[in-house]
């Protein structure tokens, strides 16, 4: 567990994220976070878009089932 401190950023509040947190996150200033509501109100902060990672799923099953019309429309 690491403890975070909001503060103040002019009109908005934030948090610093350590370090090593920022590393295991494998992100940088200016990359996106997602933080997503769990359950029983807990929070999980991710690099990673669920629904993006969801949609990207969808588009592979639906290439992998047309490949061959794919193929073909490339053409």
């Amino acid at each position: 567990m690491v403890a975070l401190k909001v503060r103040k950023f002019g009109n908005s509040v934030g948090v610093i994220l350590p370090k090593d947190v920022v590393n295991r996150l494998h992100t940088g200033e200016g990359n996106r976070l997602f933080l997503i509501e769990a359950a029983q109100g807990d929070y999980r902060l991710t690099p990673y878009d669920p629904a993006f990672e969801k949609k990207m799923a969808k588009a592979e099953d639906i290439i992998d089932r047309y490949r061959n019309t794919l193929h073909v429309l490339a053409k």
